[in-house]
């Protein structure tokens, strides 16, 4: 524990993102759920470059982030957990849970708004799914939704263990649960009673409105259950189903200025 608290978030944070990454990618090539429709290095080299886009853009335009922000909550007693004296294990498990959730509704937001879908479309215009897709976002989006948690974590009142457990537990599952591999049908089963599984999460990237708008979650799946918004399978199966969105089914989503340009042109 005292070597974990004493990495560095952002050395933490790389570490379990290049291992996951890595080792999703592995498996991905060794068995993969799905054939790919569009060119594997350029679809990678637009979707990692939104994310050294992401990361630059962020650390760029905030001087905190979640974990910073959190700090200074904590030393000012800010917060609802703040007010209350139970121990430090119960109040990092609550706030850890109640990010996710939080997490949650702003992915439904996402889709329900038409401005943050502006944004958002970036990442449903991938044409394939896999661990790429995990981190496939407008920098605008990212932005937000780090305005987004930083006021949540205020108003919580996360500590910054907390907050830190949560980033980079978010940021794995995020690449686990796009990843294109099959666990096989009966892990699969027990698996999404816990967390969002890579079968469950493809069903939102469907071309049908109806899937797109359904299992939101990316780390727990208790939110998508308690929401009805959970949907067990695609309607056309995990092979026919067709990944992305309807007016983009062409290569122009695997180019990166396509896809930071996108929330700019006429919404269709």
């Amino acid at each position: 524990m005292e070597y974990f608290l004493g990495l560095s978030e952002a050395t933490l944070r790389l570490t379990v993102f290049v291992g996951v990454f890595a080792l999703m990618a592995i498996v991905e090539a060794l068995m993969p759920r799905r054939e790919l429709s569009l060119s594997k290095p350029r679809r990678w080299f637009t979707n990692l470059g939104l994310v050294v886009i992401d990361s630059l853009f962020v650390r760029f335009t905030f001087p905190l982030v979640a974990v910073g922000t959190a700090a200074i909550a904590e030393s000012r007693g800010w917060g609802l957990l703040a007010l209350t004296d139970w121990p430090v294990w119960l109040k990092t498990l609550i706030a850890i849970l109640a990010l996710d959730c939080a997490i949650y509704l702003q992915h439904v937001a996402t889709h329900k708004i038409p401005i943050l879908w502006r944004l958002h479309q970036v990442h449903h215009a991938d044409r394939d799914i896999d661990v790429t897709t995990g981190t496939r976002f407008h920098p605008i989006e990212i932005a937000l939704s780090m305005l987004y948690k930083m006021g949540v974590v205020v108003a919580l009142g996360a500590s910054p263990l907390a907050v830190l457990i949560f980033e980079v537990v978010l940021n794995a599952m995020a690449m686990f649960s796009h990843a294109n591999f099959d666990l096989g049908q009966r892990l699969d089963r027990w698996v999404r009673l816990v967390v969002v599984t890579p079968d469950m999460h493809r069903v939102h990237h469907s071309e049908i409105r109806e899937e797109t708008d359904s299992n939101y979650g990316f780390n727990l799946s208790i939110w998508d259950r308690i929401f009805r918004t959970y949907k067990p399978q695609p309607r056309l199966g995990h092979i026919d189903m067709t990944i992305g969105l309807t007016p983009y089914q062409d290569e122009k989503p695997a180019g990166l200025l396509w896809s930071l340009l996108l929330p700019f042109r006429r919404l269709r």
